[in-house]
């Protein structure tokens, strides 16, 4: 279990970032624009700087801050597209990709299943999955079309502060749908033929998969 002093220290051992992704996060978090946690972005460096993959995609840009991080752990031959739906922060998003991505990412400006279905099969390496978490189990199966063998699947708030694990009668009625769909991408994600994974409690979960 991670308490909040094991998560300090943790914290207290992280290098940082450069200054242009800190002063990025800190001006999501006073805006209340979600970005990744900083333990799982910890974890999505190491990955990526082990994997090196050459064709992400990521669905959900926000105002950019991971698609940022990413590009600093990728090869220089790698290319990232993101995927973003929400108009209000679309303009920032440009703006960021634009002054620190260096012509190494592509924004899609649309909703994420319509932009997945135009996807050639088998087109990514790497996917990194931080949209609307009550719609991953209706994008999976094009998630991992066009996923290629070998490559990464990793989904973000996958434990939802904990309501996933629990029984749907303990959770408020208003949030049972994405509680359901989510424990059902989980599972999905767990029994299909041919995908390998691992639920993570870092941040607010993380789901590692490989297409095998």
């Amino acid at each position: 279990m991670i308490t909040e002093r094991i998560r300090e220290y943790l914290d207290y051992l992280d290098p940082g970032n450069r200054r242009y992704l800190e002063e990025l996060r800190r001006e999501a978090e006073a805006a209340d624009v979600p970005v990744i946690r900083r333990d799982s972005e910890r974890f999505l460096r190491a990955l990526l700087a082990g994997l090196r993959p050459l064709r992400v995609l990521e669905l959900g840009t926000a105002v950019g801050y991971s698609a940022l991080v990413m590009a600093e752990e990728l090869p220089p031959s790698a290319h990232i597209t993101t995927v973003e739906n929400y108009a209000p922060r679309i303009a920032r998003a440009k703006e960021n990709l634009a002054r620190h991505g260096a012509g190494r990412i592509t924004l899609i400006e649309g909703e994420a299943f319509q932009v997945l279905r135009e996807q050639p099969d088998e087109s990514y390496d790497f996917l990194f999955l931080d949209a609307a978490k009550g719609q991953y189990v209706k994008w999976l199966p094009e998630l991992l079309r066009v996923l290629s063998p070998g490559g990464t699947l990793l989904s973000d708030n996958v434990l939802q502060g904990g309501d996933t694990a629990e029984s749907r009668f303990a959770i408020d009625r208003r949030d049972r749908t994405i509680h359901s769909r989510m424990r059902a991408y989980l599972e999905q994600l767990s029994r299909t033929e041919g995908i390998r994974t691992s639920i993570l409690p870092i941040g607010d979960g993380l789901a590692f998969s490989v297409k095998v």
